[in-house]
């Protein structure tokens, strides 16, 4: 088995697939990609299992295990998120490769506005994307941002603990769900009484969990979460969708208060094959949002995002894919598919093609040549 995985890291794996009755895969630039061509029956997948299980009481009960999140890794090979599940009434298991060193806003190639939103001093920073978008690396990124310039006391609360923090000039405490504390519920309850000056959430899953997360940010506490959602106009209407309706008004009022930013992101292949690079929505929380927040006129957000780009550094998906394809990180079909709104994107890209045909026509006898470049991050 460590020989397929340290195989697939290797390649450039960002997840590795181990299912009963199918080959070994690695999701490589994206593709999952067969790394074996003997499938695996259920016996060695239930073996498998059992040596990635550190817990003695979790091993007993293997048989009768659903669902299962535990942490796993060895030297010279990596450490990772893994998730066991039952599907055919066999096992499957699901591991997310973490890297070993904590990577940077830059590394990552995020936007630089992020370095200003880490240090922000109170508040709610959510950052969102579907399953496998790079949400838990930009936390990770904007931690070590934090421990590497103030001196602070960060705690984080997760499932599991994926990257490893030591303390630089913060105090860093992580602890895991399940192992350190019962709930993301109580450790978050538990972590108000902990002088933190910076709390990290895994996940926002719930209501309550929102609900003590605006209280942590009301009371002076910078709050860093990751959220299931596309992007930032639907993350401020998830969240209020999930309480009652008779309770909606006060959130919108209380989250209108709380929120710093939304940052949220989506991995795209690059348009050379060597590996992903991520596209970033940008949310901040100025008093205009706060009113459209307030007034329940959600909707108009994207515009407001898209005008504030050069003073406040917000900028919407449709922004940042028009730049990515014009300085050649991605194809053009990949950003319209990506996309919020691909008629928009289509238009806009077409009049810039139209612009800069003719400002590459030469003139009183000179011709330009337009050089763009980017960072092209860690991102695989």
């Amino acid at each position: 088995m460590e020989k397929i995985i340290k195989a697939a890291v290797d390649r450039g794996a960002s997840d590795l697939h181990i299912k009963a009755g199918d080959v070994f895969r690695a999701r490589i630039d994206g593709k999952l990609v067969a790394m074996t061509k003997q499938a695996l029956t259920p016996e060695q997948t239930r073996a498998i299992a059992m040596r990635l299980i550190s817990n003695e009481k979790v091993r007993e009960r293997i048989d009768s295990l659903l669902d299962y999140d535990c942490s796993w890794g060895s030297p010279g090979i990596g450490r990772f998120r893994v998730n066991i599940l039952r599907q055919r009434s066999s096992f499957m298991i699901v591991m997310r490769v973490i890297p070993f060193k904590v990577p940077s806003i830059a590394e990552l190639a995020l936007p630089p506005v992020l370095d200003r939103i880490a240090l922000t001093e109170r508040g709610m920073v959510l950052v969102t994307g579907i399953t496998g978008s790079g949400k838990s690396s930009t936390l990770a990124g904007m931690i070590s941002h934090i421990n590497s310039t103030i001196e602070k006391h960060i705690v984080t609360l997760e499932e599991p603990i994926e990257f490893l923090h030591r303390d630089v000039r913060s105090s860093i405490t992580q602890r895991e769900i399940g192992v350190d504390t019962e709930t993301f519920r109580q450790g978050l309850k538990a972590a108000l009484r902990q002088d933190p000056d910076v709390i990290v959430l895994g996940e926002l899953r719930d209501a309550e969990t929102i609900d003590t997360a605006m209280k942590a940010a009301e009371t002076g506490h910078l709050l860093l979460a990751t959220v299931h959602t596309p992007d930032a106009q639907s993350t401020i209407m998830r969240i209020v969708s999930m309480f009652p309706p008779e309770e909606q008004e006060v959130v919108r009022l209380r989250l209108a208060e709380s929120l710093s930013a939304v940052v949220s992101q989506r991995l795209l292949p690059r348009s050379d094959g060597k590996g992903r690079a991520v596209a970033c929505e940008i949310l901040i929380n100025t008093p205009t949002i706060r009113d459209l927040i307030l007034q329940n006129t959600v909707g108009e957000i994207r515009e407001y995002m898209a005008e504030g780009r050069d003073q406040y550094g917000m900028q919407t998906f449709d922004q940042h894919l028009a730049e990515m394809v014009t300085q050649g990180i991605v194809t053009f079909d990949v950003a319209l598919a990506a996309s919020t709104r691909p008629a928009d994107f289509e238009l806009q890209m077409s009049v810039f093609k139209k612009s800069a045909r003719d400002l590459s026509q030469p003139a009183d006898g000179f011709g330009g040549d337009l050089n763009l470049s980017i960072n092209g991050g860690m991102w695989q």
